[in-house]
């Protein structure tokens, strides 16, 4: 059986269960333990340290937009991408972009969770890891802060992210309009772009901003439940 390897509500890992789920595949989910993770990948000899990654039909295969096409080639139907070319490259372009948003949505989270540890806690709730949520969380500190230096996740970066989320959401919300994104078959871009938008949506000091928009419906729709959570209060408020 395809093997599929993730972190606990790492949103990049999320978009590619979605894309599973919508080629009806079956696959069995391994989940790796934060940091550790890079050092067990390279030893079953994935090129990159980072999840998502997958064992697929005998190959390996790692990132999410390398994933959606691997199983693009492998199950043709239900499509995540459009058949028409010129509709294929608008949501390729959205799938490309959405890897930006990643990168920002991770760096929001990670500065979040070093201020805010019950974040850390709740995620380790929905983690099949045996690790004592509380404990857990209690001693996460000098992983949050090696995890912030692999992400980039500075307190100028953070201020930077958040300045230029609502520029973001406006694009998503065009592409929603225009039909990129957001009908009612869902393609490769709305699994790339949704999984960050609801994680973002999970922080207290940003759901209002998201959830009134066109943004915020569809990762609501695609995403019900994310298992993370940053009280109010925990993110930069001089932006």
């Amino acid at each position: 059986m395809d093997q599929l390897y993730v972190l606990t509500a790492s949103h990049p890992c999320i978009a590619v269960e979605l894309m599973l789920r919508r080629k009806g595949l079956e696959y069995r989910r391994v989940e790796l333990p934060p940091l550790l993770s890079r050092g067990i990948l390279r030893a079953m000899r994935f090129p990159r340290k980072t999840v998502p990654a997958m064992r697929l039909d005998g190959r390996r295969v790692q990132g999410s937009r390398a994933i959606s096409r691997a199983l693009e080639q492998l199950r043709p139907d239900p499509p995540l991408f459009p058949r028409d070319p010129r509709a294929r490259a608008g949501v390729e372009e959205a799938e490309r972009w959405g890897e930006e948003l990643q990168d920002a949505a991770r760096r929001i989270e990670v500065w979040g969770l070093g201020h805010d540890r019950t974040g850390v806690e709740v995620q380790l709730r929905a983690s099949a890891l045996p690790v004592p949520p509380r404990l857990g969380a209690r001693l996460a500190g000098p992983s949050l802060w090696r995890y912030g230096q692999i992400t980039g996740a500075t307190d100028d970066a953070v201020r930077c992210d958040l300045a230029q989320l609502p520029t973001m959401l406006d694009r998503i919300d065009a592409w929603i309009a225009a039909g990129v994104i957001g009908a009612e078959e869902p393609n490769a871009a709305d699994f790339q772009i949704a999984p960050s938008v609801r994680l973002l949506m999970t922080m207290d000091d940003l759901r209002s901003t998201i959830e009134s928009r066109r943004a915020g419906s569809l990762a609501l729709r695609l995403v019900p439940d994310y298992p993370s959570r940053l009280g109010a209060g925990t993110l930069p408020a001089d932006v």
